[in-house]
């Protein structure tokens, strides 16, 4: 893996830190592969019950594709120039949100195009309160990428997502707290933290139960109410079914706090 994304394991939580921050975290093409894999292997492992995708430095989270390279490959002619949105980004975003485990996005910073997309698509976001959200994309005529379509209006509305894709200005922390953008907000001292606290509390928890929860929000959002009840119902079979339940109830009746084994 290259090492413009660190990738490390420890007590079920899978950090991914994006490691270019003299390039305030652009992706370029190695990177992007990089992320897939990372992205991709702690989806697969049994071992990973969280997942926290971070930044280094403290000027950037993401600033979305390397313009720098992406101006030199449409000048070689590349096919890679259009095709790293089903190589790279698709299947990143894909991982991050089908993967039955929660992902928390860390955002240190400003977090632009395919940048606000990845923590987007995370399932729940720890924001600087220095840090910025731009989509960025018209702004160099292009359209939306990296999940945004989808998961923008979902956060924020159809209305106001369309405003941003249209009209791309950062939004700031404050008001991406205040649109649920950011679930949670922090001084941005204390992001890097606060962020790895959330993610190592998820990571101890029920993750059947999480990976379910975040199915049904997921299925709920486009599906009719007679539809969402018998997906609640298949869940929580399965999340009653689960190691994690019984030791739930145990504690619940023991009154101490559960030691849940993440299945």
């Amino acid at each position: 893996m290259a090492d413009t994304v660190l990738y490390e394991v420890s007590d079920g939580l899978a950090t991914i830190t994006l490691n270019r921050p003299e390039a305030m975290n652009a992706l370029n093409i190695a990177t992007k592969v990089a992320l897939r894999d990372a992205v991709q292997a702690a989806a697969s492992d049994d071992a990973v019950r969280a997942v926290l995708l971070t930044a280094a430095g403290d000027r950037a989270f993401c600033v979305g594709q390397d313009l720098k390279e992406h101006i030199g490959l449409l000048a070689e002619g590349s096919q890679q120039v259009m095709s790293t949105v089903r190589e790279h980004y698709n299947p990143v975003v894909r991982a991050l949100t089908e993967m039955p485990k929660p992902v928390v996005a860390g955002v240190n910073g400003v977090a632009a195009g395919a940048g606000f997309g990845l923590a987007l698509a995370a399932d729940y976001r720890v924001v600087a309160d220095t840090a910025g959200f731009n989509t960025s994309f018209a702004g160099v005529a292009l359209t939306a990428d990296s999940g945004i379509s989808w998961t923008l209006p979902r956060v924020v509305g159809p209305g106001r997502a369309t405003d941003l894709l249209l009209f791309p200005r950062t939004v700031t922390a404050q008001e991406a707290y205040e649109w649920g953008i950011a679930n949670r907000l922090v001084p941005a001292a204390d992001l890097h933290a606060e962020a790895a606290k959330v993610a190592r509390a998820l990571a101890g928890g029920p993750t059947v139960a999480y990976g379910a929860i975040k199915e049904s929000v997921a299925f709920g959002f486009s599906h009719s109410l007679a539809e969402t009840l018998e997906k609640e119902d298949e869940l929580q079979t399965r999340a009653g079914a689960s190691e994690d339940h019984a030791i739930a109830v145990r504690a619940f009746v023991d009154k101490e706090k559960p030691k849940y084994l993440g299945r």
